[in-house]
């Protein structure tokens, strides 16, 4: 009986060595078999994240977007290029080597008037560019004046094709930091010239404080000033602190030199606590700097 089951030295060998291959083989089997699961796993992923995009699309372009970079979930939402933090441009894709650049290029004074400006960025890339200007949206205040209101000018002259335009009686008012040209051309004396004039500078001042400041449009009739009311808390605000002086220039009561004396100020002193630390300088008499007190904060 030991003798039937006994084998030899080289029938083992051979018995142990079909074994081997035998192993070898279910293993490599059981490897391409998980290969081709995941390669399943990741279409059928790809395959769900399509109707992600269509739906996406279909809402139009100025819905907020998600799509995968690298590591990154990126979010895509309507940015102002010229206002944008350095977290909302992470969040749109940007590599913070290229959030340094829009930082240096807005601190030496660039603009971005157009979304074809910011195709100009440094490092920035056709493909990001592609997926980014859909939602690039300019704010009136940095786009060329000319085209902002070359856009106004034809509804102006619509509403000019009316015969009469029905005027205020005396007692009635209108409110300076809330009408529109259509309601300002309602006060005796205020036509569509003066209503667009009144329009533009109560955008450049960032709003009315006093009805006295409708003096400082050339040639302004004194009669319609009774019909106005204005209020300081209309006023936009302007941190004296943080904006640069190409900002701070575009005020009317600021301009080149007091924003340079401001941004001197800063470099040399520290941040403005009030408007008082400017007193000593002699860009800023007294007078200028209570007109100026309604628009800056700190």
């Amino acid at each position: 009986m030991k003798s039937f089951f006994y084998l030899q030295r080289n029938d083992r060998r051979a018995i142990l060595a079909t074994l081997a291959v035998t192993a070898a083989a279910v293993g490599l089997t059981i490897y391409a078999g998980s290969d081709t699961g995941q390669a399943s796993a990741a279409a059928a992923d790809s395959t769900a994240t399509a109707p992600t995009a269509g739906a996406h699309k279909s809402h139009g372009r100025t819905a907020t977007a998600y799509y995968a970079a690298g590591s990154r979930r990126v979010e895509l939402f309507a940015f102002d290029p010229n206002t944008a933090d350095s977290t909302q441009l992470l969040r749109l894709g940007l590599a913070p080597w290229q959030v340094r650049n829009i930082y240096k290029y807005r601190a030496k004074g660039g603009i971005y008037r157009r979304p074809s400006d910011f195709a100009r960025l440094y490092g920035l890339t056709a493909g990001q560019y592609r997926r980014l200007e859909p939602y690039i949206r300019i704010s009136d205040d940095y786009r060329p004046a000319a085209e902002v209101y070359a856009a106004e000018a034809p509804a102006a002259t619509a509403r000019d094709t009316l015969r009469y335009t029905p005027k205020l009686k005396p007692g009635q008012h209108v409110a300076l930091n809330a009408a529109d040209t259509a309601l300002l051309k309602r006060v005796p004396g205020i036509g569509s010239g003066f209503a667009a004039a009144i329009v533009r500078y109560r955008e450049r001042l960032g709003g009315f404080y006093s009805t006295a400041q409708l003096r400082e449009i050339s040639n302004f009739p004194q009669a319609a000033l009774p019909y106005f009311t204005a209020d300081a808390r209309g006023c936009r605000k302007l941190n004296v602190n943080r904006l640069t002086l190409n900002q701070l220039r575009r005020h009317p009561y600021i301009g080149f030199y007091r924003a340079k004396t401001i941004i001197d100020h800063r470099r040399l002193h520290g941040p403005l606590r009030s408007l008082d630390d400017l007193r000593l300088y002699k860009d800023f008499p007294p007078e200028a700097i209570e007109r100026l007190r309604p628009y800056v904060e700190f």
